[in-house]
């Protein structure tokens, strides 16, 4: 449960499908807006005209317990390998009071040019809020 970075995040009614329980696609959501989230504020990403963007080119998720609405919960972000243009973020949900684990997963980023959507190098102000994500 080591994570360098939390975020407390409200459950929405939408969430919950028809077995009564938040469903498995929310998971991958929660997970792709607390790393978009530190992108943007911390590492300064533009996603609308920045000439880097980050390409998610795996993602997994575990699945250890079931949610509801309204149920908010504790996302905890990490970075468990960073490289010269790729990304492999580690995130934690867990009951608000992080009390139990609700699932586990990773995001891998690739960091290319908007335009050519060739690999680029990570650099500068994106870099460091990325280093800031490892745990040590």
């Amino acid at each position: 449960m080591s994570y360098v970075h939390w975020e407390v995040v409200p459950t929405r009614w939408k969430d919950n499908d028809l077995y009564g329980h938040v469903n498995n696609v929310v998971h991958y959501a929660l997970m792709d807006t607390v790393i978009n989230d530190w992108l943007i504020t911390r590492g300064g990403l533009d996603i609308h005209g920045g000439e880097i963007i980050g390409l998610c080119v795996e993602s997994h998720c575990n699945y250890h317990a079931s949610v509801a609405f309204p149920d908010r919960l504790a996302v905890g972000l990490r970075v468990g390998h960073l490289g010269r243009s790729s990304v492999r973020y580690e995130i934690g949900i867990h009951r608000e009071d992080r009390s139990e684990l609700v699932a586990e997963g990773h995001f891998v980023h690739v960091f290319v040019d908007r335009g050519t959507r060739r690999p680029v190098e990570l650099s500068g102000r994106l870099r460091e809020s990325l280093e800031a994500l490892v745990r040590h």
